[in-house]
């Protein structure tokens, strides 16, 4: 899926905290501004103290939304997509974050297409969070091997379609503390490699692909959540630790285990702006067992498709990777209307079959920010980034990379 396509999920209502009263005065007393003020000045010719008021997320009938958008990866090309959202509460808005069930359609330059339905339901006080992420994918995408050796001219076109069905039941053991189980299904088919007789990936060669491969298992997930808004924060941490064991009894093509672990830190600096120092450590681990190619740890292949800004999807590939990053987002308006990032990350993949690590991959970039509502802060994100080996592209994004 293209980093577009999964960030709409960031954009979305399903992903916002609960807002509280003092955050919403905040905003206000700033008198921040977004894109639709923009387009309301625009058509009444002047500037009403009303466009400075930031509306309030309310309980009662579901709230329904189509919302159109564009955007751009190296990965995918230009991309379009059409997203339907309804956001609802299933009790008392000041103690219980809002739901959402989203689905929608998106395509690409690159004929990828995919379908994806995801749902995030908050029982009462949070007391429960049932997660849905089910996706069909057809997806032709370029590999470029095992390892962090690979280069740019070792790509191999490959083809498939993805059915991906993941759904995960969370129960609050605390403030900020859930822990819960799941059960994920992946099934490829129809995988094709580039006809070229003269080209041939030996990492594919040896490791192997087949016609199609399947990931099945239970899922447990242990997790902190101490910010505010998860859209666009200004502090706070975030840390999610998820193992999963996938099992040839319930259908896997081989048994094997993978434990990832995502850790957020987010800091307000200076104290009291609109800016903030953002950290991110994602560690994505082959535990055991040997997994199906299209399953290892890769580039810009973590559930947000947002790891590695400066290399295209799936660069770097092995059974391990490690990564870290920092950005610094700043305003550049007081209205907050337009901010500015800049970034910098590593990232490492073992090498195969040796599973060592020797070489850090490195990226930095710079981008702007468009505050598209002011009430949940979320932003179009347009980056551009560039790494190792000339590697670098434009990163188009509906809400924060992380």
């Amino acid at each position: 899926m293209s980093r577009l396509a999964a960030s709409v999920c960031i954009l979305r209502i399903q992903e916002v905290k609960t807002i509280t009263t003092s955050e919403t005065d905040s905003v206000r007393k700033a008198g921040q501004k977004d894109i639709i003020d923009i387009f309301k000045q625009w058509k009444n010719k002047n500037k009403s103290d009303s466009l400075n008021r930031v509306p309030k997320i309310r309980s009662g009938k579901p709230i329904f939304s189509i919302v159109p958008a564009l955007g751009y990866t190296l990965s995918s090309g230009l991309t379009g997509s059409i997203n339907v959202n309804t956001a609802f509460y299933t009790s008392n808005p000041k103690t219980t974050n809002i739901s959402s069930i989203t689905t929608n359609f998106i395509y690409t330059e690159y004929k990828q297409m995919t379908i994806p339905v995801q749902a995030n339901i908050w029982t009462r006080n949070n007391n429960y969070n049932f997660i849905v992420d089910w996706r069909f994918f057809k997806y032709p995408q370029d590999t470029y091997g095992l390892g962090s050796d690979t280069k740019l001219g070792d790509a191999f076109r490959l083809e498939y379609k993805h059915l991906r069905l993941h759904q995960s039941v969370l129960k609050k053991i605390g403030k900020s503390f859930f822990v819960g189980l799941g059960f994920f299904y992946d099934k490829r088919w129809d995988i094709r490699q580039e006809e070229d007789p003269e080209k041939k990936n030996e990492d594919i060669e040896t490791y192997g692909l087949g016609r199609k491969s399947s990931s099945v298992g239970p899922v447990a997930t242990i997790s902190y959540d101490s910010r505010t808004n998860s859209i666009n924060p200004l502090h706070g941490l975030y840390t999610n630790i998820q193992f999963r064991p996938n099992m040839k009894g319930l259908g896997s093509t081989s048994n094997w285990q993978s434990l990832v672990i995502d850790v957020r830190k987010y800091v307000n600096l200076p104290r009291g702006s609109q800016n903030t120092l953002a950290f991110w450590n994602y560690n994505w681990l082959t535990i055991g067992g040997k997994p199906p190619y299209l399953d290892l740890p890769s580039t810009g292949w973590d559930p947000s498709n947002n790891i590695g800004r400066g290399y295209i999807q799936g660069r770097f590939r092995s059974t391990n990777l490690l990564y870290f990053e920092s950005e610094y987002r700043f305003a550049l308006t007081r209205n907050g209307l337009l901010g500015g990032v800049v970034f910098a990350n590593a990232q490492s993949v073992s090498d195969w079959p040796s599973k060592n690590f020797k070489k850090i991959a490195p990226a930095g970039g710079f981008g702007i920010r468009i505050k598209v509502n002011k009430t949940s802060g979320a932003n179009i994100a347009i980056d551009y980034g560039f790494g190792m080996d000339g590697s670098r592209g434009l990163f188009v994004n509906l809400g924060e990379v992380f």
